[in-house]
């Protein structure tokens, strides 16, 4: 079960300017049904050329909900300037956060925000904001190298697995995973990230409990993709100070080489991005 903040179940339950406004100054429409999520957004402009309603209409978790809910409340009142400034995570700010598997929910919110815009303008014979095109990179949730480019800019993303959190880039059939990482690279080297910079920096003393997270996230980020590349995965089972036990599952499992993955990749890259006093030991069925 997914741990959403006080404020995402709110607007989740509450949900506010749902619907669609009548006779629209701009429409927005993102995702679909066939992906799982789906969103319409309309606004219409006061006199003075600022939101005076927008609305919204999703399918979608309640991550989906609640994002579309707390941008609509955001925007009001805005102009469409700045408007088109309001990011996903002003929207994960706004919600007291997201879990990493659904923040492609408050991507999917701003992208909507972006189309409603894009669709003004257009109907005004004018000239849209610059809005991210590109070439369509994966083909299962249509999503372009340029928006990869974007969320990896914006969020600091370093994995394919964090990319495929923010915009499902890579969710489907996954043979899109070997382009979105030359994205990520072609994309910190422009911004001029060394190898350096993208490793997280270890805080000098853990709680317990950041500790179960940050082993949780580093097996999430860092392990498990390897280890799915090959046909494999793994199963964090407990956590005995500084005991973490495991369970290789998939391929991993019957692999001659499991001792060396344990060892080589699984304890070291915890060692890397936790602690240097971690051991790992395989539970095994």
């Amino acid at each position: 079960m997914w741990d959403y903040t006080d404020n995402v179940m709110d607007h989740f339950y509450n949900p506010r300017n749902v619907g669609r406004v009548d006779d629209a100054d701009g429409i927005g429409e993102v995702g679909s049904l066939a992906c799982g999520d789906a969103l319409t957004l309309t606004f219409k402009l006061d006199a003075a050329g600022k939101i005076a309603d927008v609305k919204f209409q999703t399918f979608g978790c309640a991550s989906a909900v609640a994002s579309s809910s707390v941008l609509t409340e955001m925007i009001k009142g805005m102009t469409l300037e700045q408007a088109a400034a309001v990011t996903n995570q002003d929207i994960v700010k706004r919600l007291g956060g997201l879990p990493d598997q659904k923040m492609h929910c408050s991507v999917m919110g701003q992208e909507a925000l972006e189309a409603a815009i894009e669709d003004y303008y257009r109907r005004k014979g004018g000239k849209a904001p610059d809005k991210y095109k590109g070439v369509i990179v994966c083909t299962c949730f249509g999503v372009t190298d340029e928006e990869i480019r974007k969320v990896v800019k914006e969020n600091s993303l370093t994995t394919v697995e964090q990319v495929t959190n923010f915009c499902k880039a890579g969710g489907g059939c996954g043979g899109c995973k070997g382009r979105i990482a030359e994205l990520i690279d072609e994309t910190l080297a422009r911004e001029q990230i060394t190898p350096a910079d993208r490793l997280p920096k270890r805080p000098a003393k853990l709680t317990n409990i950041q500790k179960i997270q940050l082993i949780q996230q580093t097996i999430n980020e860092h392990i498990r993709p390897a280890l799915r590349a090959d046909g494999g995965d793994i199963e964090l089972i407990d956590i005995e100070g500084d005991k973490v036990i495991v369970a290789l599952r998939g391929m991993c499992a019957q692999c001659k080489m499991a001792e060396f993955t344990m060892r080589d990749v699984v304890e070291a890259r915890l060692r890397e991005f936790v602690s240097d006093t971690l051991t790992v030991e395989e539970l095994k069925d």
